[in-house]
């Protein structure tokens, strides 16, 4: 399967939708909808919504038609937590997706309020979806459970901020990126599938495969902040060592790290076995994931 191709289809479905959702730059209040716009479209992997695309298409053969509604709601919701993440108060960061960061160009309460915004017009956005009304209900209660202080990623937030400058183990490390990182792409699966119609045994395996390649790709993330520098990665490198963060290459050295990223995306294949060649989409998603440099 050609994953550049596939990829970049997925990015064009996404920004068309996100285009039509989002409100104009001219549309009063300008400031608050440029500074949305302004992270939206600053270039992201649009890797949540492509899973939810061809968790889909795993189900059903194809993309479903309005899937990039539910993917770009989901885009909404993790940009969100990107400005939000970039705050003076939490990372403090000025480099995002190779741009200045939404405080750095807007000052940081119109930045606050462009996340607050963001996640305000996803909610909307999912309430909307063109799938039964059961369905859409089911996916709104388990990406809210994703975002939430449970195992979640604003809980993961909480755990990075607290385990920072302490002694990093498994555990922590463990617990901060299945909530930080990894709940937002394990739901993202899940609802692409759910809105597709997934079966109870079709759910089943997207959220074991959701699970271990959500994990992957943040024990890819925290290898790159260590190999690359910040032009490849399109955000300041090295930030973690910096700030002595809990990461895996922290705890387990940069060799077994990788090791544990192949074996994961591995088992996440092996999850998606009921699919059969349905599912080659979402693999080679999974098998970027884990290969990709920046």
């Amino acid at each position: 399967m050609d994953v550049k191709a596939l990829l970049q289809h997925g990015i064009q479905l996404t920004d068309a939708a996100l285009e039509q959702l989002l409100p104009a730059a001219t549309v009063v209040p300008v400031s608050i909808h440029s500074a949305m716009r302004h992270s939206v479209f600053a270039g992201g992997k649009r890797l949540r919504p492509i899973l939810a695309m061809q968790a889909a298409a795993a189900v059903t053969g194809q993309v479903s038609a309005g899937v990039e509604r539910l993917g770009a709601a989901i885009e909404m919701l993790h940009t969100y937590s990107l400005i939000h993440d970039d705050l003076p108060a939490l990372d403090n960061d000025d480099l995002r997706r190779g741009k200045p960061t939404c405080h750095v160009v807007y000052g940081e309460a119109i930045a606050i309020l462009a996340g607050d915004a963001l996640q305000t017009q996803a909610w909307e956005v999912l309430s909307e979806l063109d799938c039964p009304p059961a369905t859409t209900v089911r996916i709104l209660r388990l990406i809210a459970q994703a975002i939430g202080t449970v195992d979640g990623m604003i809980g993961g937030q909480v755990l990075d901020i607290e385990g920072e400058q302490q002694k990093p183990t498994a555990e922590l490390v463990d617990a901060i990126h299945r909530a930080k990182t990894g709940a937002l792409i394990r739901v993202s699966v899940v609802a692409g599938g759910l809105f597709a119609g997934a079966d109870p045994a079709q759910e089943q395996a997207l959220d074991l495969f959701g699970r271990k390649a959500g994990l992957a790709f943040q024990i890819v993330d925290d290898i790159l902040d260590v190999t690359q520098d910040s032009a490849q990665l399109g955000k300041t490198a090295g930030k973690d060592l910096t700030s002595e963060k809990a990461t895996w290459p922290a705890v387990f050295g940069l060799e077994q790290s990788q090791q544990d990223a192949d074996r994961l995306i591995a088992e996440a294949f092996a999850a998606l076995d009921l699919f059969g060649e349905r599912a080659d989409g979402l693999k080679a998603v999974a098998r970027y994931l884990v290969e990709r440099k920046s």
